[in-house]
């Protein structure tokens, strides 16, 4: 049973949702974060020389191996009132030279690779594995569906028939293209110092050429260097993610409206066992899609904070403020609504069945649509030579709109047009069923 007794939802009633983002995401993750980012960089220093010791491979392994005790931890923080210097401390009762630990650097170039590393991991192991297996599910459901008919509607009217694959495969094509964005994400850091100038660094020891040492160390952490910035790694990074992400979010928000509709039209049922077993507290014939409309709310909500650590982080004042320190505790929130919606969707799309036989009634009850072909095919024949073509356009209005039209008026219509036997003969096989263009193999652009 979820505890509901916390602030946010995401820490109550679904919790167990956007549980695997708190083992990267959460201030005690970003603690043992920080104690890592602190123990490499004392490896580092005594293993390249700068600084005088030695380890053995043990001993790197016991401190590699350090467990950060929260409750100690925060007790140590009750008393230094600095978040990083009480992981200093707490290090220094648990390593072989204490005196090195947190030297030559600050507690921004802790924090900045400490965040990099739990966003990194939180991306990779986390957020891009949920978001390519709904992917995948939506580019399933296009194969699968890539021959089904559909009618389309733009601005909610009937409009040229499509399938209901290719739809599908629209949203996999988009979104993909987003995860391919997010992939690709270069996570910078730093490590330079108060104000980025290595000032106390060269003048502790300037024979030591410390760009290069920054480089090496920054990207010993599978990270990318940023050689230029203020006591803070600018932040440019996060802001570019967090853009795709909510880009991301946004177009799996369309998915979800439209899925919705679709359901409202009666072309998907809900599963009753995947969907659960009330819809409505007072009318028992309703399953409410309620897997979409979840996951409309909380796309919202990610995206909305997303937007803002996107403008918030890109901004300090001079060489450093530090509104970057209250925005970034909130990446976490951002990431769990956004894996909140995804698994909404992809439980949502699992309960639902497509009902062919709505999809081929609404079909059939709009002949108006074959008004289209019919135009082209008759402007194509005015201009290949044939007579009594003029105003096609005008003459399928008259016939269509405002107006119900059977197979029997539309197939009346062609055979009066006196158009070429060829495409008449065409014209008159073609039904709203079977004008879907080349919508099937449209779908084989997902790949297999």
């Amino acid at each position: 049973m979820a505890v509901m007794s916390t602030l946010s939802p995401l820490d109550g009633r679904y919790a167990s949702y956007v549980s695997p983002l708190v083992d990267h995401l959460s201030e005690d993750a970003l603690n043992r974060a920080r104690v890592t980012v602190e123990v490499e960089w004392l490896i580092y220093l005594v293993d390249t020389g700068i600084l005088p010791g030695e380890f053995t491979p043990e001993e790197r392994d016991e401190m590699r191996s350090i467990e950060v005790d929260p409750k100690e931890l925060g007790e140590i923080e009750a008393e230094t009132r600095h978040d990083v210097k009480a992981v200093e401390y707490y290090l220094r009762k648990r390593v072989k030279y204490p005196d090195i630990v947190h030297i030559l650097c600050t507690s921004e170039d802790i924090n900045n690779l400490a965040y990099a590393l739990t966003i990194k991991d939180a991306v990779e192991k986390v957020w891009l594995p949920a978001a390519r297996r709904l992917v995948n599910n939506i580019s399933a459901l296009a194969r699968e569906q890539r021959d089904q008919p559909m009618l389309s509607r733009t601005h909610g009217q009937t409009a040229t028939p499509t399938t209901l694959g290719k739809e599908m495969s629209v949203f996999a094509w988009r979104l993909s293209r987003q995860l391919q964005r997010i992939r690709d994400t270069e996570y910078l850091g730093k490590i330079n110092g108060a104000t980025g100038t290595y000032g106390a660094h060269v003048t502790a020891l300037p024979e030591t050429d410390w760009p290069s040492h920054s480089r090496s160390f920054v990207e010993s952490l599978g990270l990318s260097w940023n050689p230029l910035t203020t006591q803070i790694e600018s932040h440019d990074w996060q802001a570019e993610l967090y853009s795709d992400i909510a880009r991301f979010n946004r177009i799996l928000h369309n998915f979800a409206t439209d899925v919705w509709t679709y359901i409202s039209l009666g072309y998907f049922h809900q599963n009753l066992a995947a969907q659960g077993s009330t819809g409505s507290s007072t009318m028992p014939h309703k399953v409410n899609p309620i897997r979409f409309e979840n996951a409309e709310a909380n796309l919202e909500i990610s995206s909305a904070l997303l937007d803002t650590l996107g403008s918030t982080l890109v901004t300090s004042r001079l060489q450093r403020d530090l509104t970057d320190s209250s925005t970034q505790r909130n990446i976490g929130v951002a990431f769990g609504h956004s894996l909140l919606a995804i698994d909404n969707v992809t439980r949502g799309l699992a309960g639902l069945d497509v009902d062919a036989n709505a999809l081929a009634r609404d079909l059939d009850a709009s002949w108006e649509v074959l008004g289209e072909p019919i135009q082209q095919a008759m402007r194509v024949a005015s201009i290949k030579g044939a007579t009594g073509m003029d105003n096609p356009y005008e003459r399928l209005k008259d016939l269509t709109r405002g107006q119900q039209v059977t197979e029997e008026i539309m197939r009346d219509f062609i055979k009066s047009l006196g158009i070429p036997a060829d495409v008449e003969a065409r014209l008159l096989e073609l039904t709203p069923a079977t004008y879907t263009g080349l919508a099937s193999q449209l779908v084989t652009y997902l790949g297999e």
